[in-house]
Formats: structure tokens, C-alpha cells, sequence
């Protein structure tokens, strides 16, 4: 595989690219650097509701064309928001690279955001909010986001609610566009069979239409204890037979030399099946059919998470599972042989998922946005490797404490009251 390469385009707006000769696809993605924390409360679910109307016509081409085009050639076009970036991506054969690059620069810069594609679009937006709120799996990770960011728009919904869209005008998007959507902000990722050259004659006259812009500012988080010392719990009564849990203890930024160590403490966790939590909540007790663990990586903050489903009559003897074994591994680090696990896991997670292109694109438009530089995967491997046992307990001991706790269920037959007796 080639290296990376990248070129700046005079406004701001970065094209990296890597080339991958023995696939025959190429996945395209345009990454702006605005998400839901970037929206005040009035405007919450704008950059969600952004994307869809992306796809809802140009002057060149209809819904219907945009779609067509790429399907048409046998590939998929899709897009997805996250709390700081939104992300716009097609796949085709790389012959189509000429179309598909066409089609995604066609949406980014030249979107009508036509009042009746908006109307229409409120209502597919309010049905997702209602498949959110039906589907408890994700329902729960929501609240878990606003236990754990209360009063502050990482706490939010990303879809924002029915109420809040309902007031969204063509103004407010066009203002929006206008204010996030430029050369800063913009990073055009290319992996597959393709060449550096040939990616910068298909964008660059794109992306040179882009003005400079700003760099946005958004609203910071400092985590903060809950002020009793107690964990903070969200209580969603639902009348289905499981009961799903989430928990979610502070952790710290992105750029924190300590995530690699915290990485590692969450696969040792519960990231596959050989981790601790799901040999004992599963294997040993039959607790649940999956259980996992995941760390929330941010600029200014994150997370680490633990989530299941189960019955409710188990769920006091999970939770004090749960909580014990997260403490032991603060209080006796993990051995050798468990650490080296874990390391390799991480590894070789890493370099099969950089087979596929679409994962390369990933991995270059994330990294660009959170560190300025497409990560060379080897340099994070180097990094896996030189985690200790002890950092990976004083990892946990710093997050994995009572007051820093913060937990959401959705079930039958729940009080938030009872479930804190529990933790």
C-alpha cells in the first residue's frame, strides 16, 4: 500500500487520499467538521437534518438522479452525523471514480434545499425519531449521553425532537450551510484503486469554489463529579420483557496520552467474547446474550461505556457484576499474558479493517478532523505496544469510580430510586 498523501487547497480544504492498486473499488468521502455539538438548543438536529436534505436535489440532478447515478453504476452513496463532524461517502468500481466524485461534490456545494423537500423531509426525520424512541437498544444510549452530558449539546439528541424540527425554515439551513460548510472545515478522503493525481483533478475545481471560512468554535465539557457524590441516573419506563442497561463512567479527550491505555482497558472488558464481562455475565451466569464495552472518544471529553440487555429480575445481580469487576481491575492491573491479549486484539482489529477502502476513507477523514494529520496505523500500533499493566489500572482507577458514574435503563418496572441502592 501507498502512503498517504495530502494537499492543501489555497482555502483551507485538505484532499487526502491512498492508494490501494490490487482493490477495484474506490470510496469516496466529503467530511465537514460540524456536528450536533456545534448547534445551540433552538437549532438542535440542524446538522442531522442538514445531511438528509443534502440528498434531496441539485440544480444538475434530482433525488431520484443523485441516487440513480451512483446505483446505477453499481455502488452505494450514504451519510452519517456524528456530535462533531458529518460525513458524505459513495463506493463504486474505481472506473466510476470521474461520476461518483461528480455526484458528492454536486450535493456538498450545490444543494436547493427546496421548501417542499424540506417539508417532506420533516416527517421522515420525525419517523426516525420515533424509531428511535421504539427501539430501546439505541433509546438507552441516547439517555446515557444525557446522564453523562447534562445541560450541554453533547447530552442531546442528534436528530434534535418532532418540536424543535418543526420550526426549521430554508433560511436557517441556507445560514447554516453558509457558516460551517467552507475551505476549514472541509476534507475530502479518497481510498482504493486510484492515484493522488487523479483525486485532485476530479475535487479540485469542486472544492475550489469553497470560501475560506472560520475555524467554528464550539462549547466546551469539563466533567465534572455529580455535586451529592452519588451516580447520576435516567429512569425511561418501557413496557417490553428485557430491560437494557447503559453505563458510562468520565474518561478524557482524544489527544490524552492515556487513551491507548484506556482502549486497552475496554477490551479487556468487554469489547469481544473472550473479555472479562462477558465470560462472567454470560458464560458463567447466563445473564445475557451480549454485553460490550466501548470508549467515547472526544476532543474535550469522553467516556467509557458498558451496555446489555437482560431480564429484570437480574439486573441488580448484573449491575453489582458489573461494578465489581471494573473495580478489580483498578485495584490489581491486568497480567502480562491478559495485557499482550488485548494489545493484539487492537492490532489486528485495526489492519483487517483497513483491507476494505471504505475503512481507509474512515480512517483518514477521522483522523485529519481530530489530529490534523492522517494517523499512520503503525504509529498507533507502536503506541498499543508500550502500554504497562499499571497504566492500564491507573487508567480505570481514575475513571472507574463511583461518583463519576452515570447510568440509563430502559424497562418495566424500573425507579430510579432502587436502582441507585443497587450501584
Amino acid at each position: 500500500m501507498q502512503p498517504y498523501q495530502l494537499t492543501t487547497l489555497p482555502n483551507g480544504t485538505r484532499i487526502a487520499s491512498v492508494s490501494m492498486p490490487h482493490m477495484r473499488s474506490a470510496c469516496v468521502g466529503i467530511w465537514v467538521g460540524v456536528g450536533g455539538r456545534y448547534e445551540p438548543k433552538t437549532l438542535s438536529g440542524m446538522s442531522h437534518f442538514t445531511e438528509h436534505l443534502l440528498f434531496k436535489g441539485t440544480k444538475a440532478r434530482s433525488a431520484k438522479k443523485i441516487t440513480e447515478s451512483v446505483e446505477g453504476l453499481g455502488g452505494y452513496l450514504n451519510a452519517f452525523t456524528t456530535e462533531d463532524h458529518t460525513c458524505y461517502y459513495a463506493k463504486a468500481a474505481a472506473r466510476h471514480l470521474p461520476v461518483i466524485c461528480d455526484v458528492l461534490g454536486d450535493m456538498y456545494l450545490h444543494s436547493q434545499f427546496s421548501p417542499v423537500e424540506i417539508e417532506r423531509e420533516r416527517d421522515v426525520i420525525c419517523e426516525e425519531i420515533a424509531m428511535v424512541s421504539d427501539n430501546p437498544s439505541q433509546y438507552v444510549q441516547e439517555m446515557l449521553s444525557e446522564a453523562l452530558w447534562p445541560d450541554h449539546p453533547l447530552g442531546r439528541s442528534l436528530t434534535g425532537t418532532a418540536e424543535g424540527i418543526s420550526r426549521f425554515r430554508r433560511e436557517h439551513f441556507l445560514d447554516f450551510t453558509r457558516r460551517f460548510y467552507h475551505g476549514r472545515t472541509t476534507i475530502v478522503a479518497v481510498a482504493g484503486c486510484v492515484t493522488h493525481d487523479c483525486v485532485l483533478d476530479a475535487f479540485t475545481p469542486f472544492m475550489g469554489e469553497l470560501p475560506r471560512g472560520r475555524t467554528p468554535a464550539c462549547r466546551r465539557f469539563e466533567a465534572e463529579e455529580t455535586p451529592d457524590g452519588q451516580p447520576r441516573v435516567i429512569v425511561v419506563p418501557q413496557e417490553i420483557e428485557q430491560c437494557h442497561l447503559a453505563m458510562g463512567w468520565y474518561a478524557f479527550g482524544r489527544r490524552d496520552p492515556r487513551r491507548f491505555a484506556l482502549k486497552i482497558l475496554s477490551v479487556i472488558l468487554g469489547e469481544n467474547m473472550s473479555s472479562r464481562l462477558f465470560q462472567k455475565l454470560r458464560e458463567r451466569y447466563g445473564f445475557c446474550y451480549s454485553i460490550h464495552s466501548c470508549v467515547v472518544s472526544l476532543d474535550d471529553t469522553g467516556a467509557l461505556t458498558v451496555s446489555s440487555a437482560l431480564d429484570p429480575d437480574n439486573l441488580p445481580k448484573a449491575i453489582g457484576l458489573i461494578l465489581r469487576e471494573v473495580e478489580r481491575i483498578g485495584q490489581q492491573p491486568p497480567s502480562r499474558s491478559e495485557l499482550r491479549k488485548a494489545q493484539d486484539y487492537l492490532v489486528g482489529q485495526t489492519l483487517m479493517g483497513l483491507e476494505s477502502t471504505t475503512n481507509q476513507m474512515m480512517w483518514m477523514g477521522e483522523s485529519l478532523l481530530a489530529y490534523g494529520e492522517v494517523v499512520d496505523p503503525s504509529e498507533v500500533e507502536r503506541k498499543l505496544s508500550l502500554v504497562t499493566p499499571q497504566e492500564v489500572a491507573e487508567v480505570a482507577r481514575y475513571c472507574l469510580v463511583r461518583s463519576r458514574l452515570c447510568v440509563s435503563l430502559v424497562g418495566s418496572g424500573l425507579d430510579a430510586d432502587k436502582v441507585r441502592s443497587w450501584l
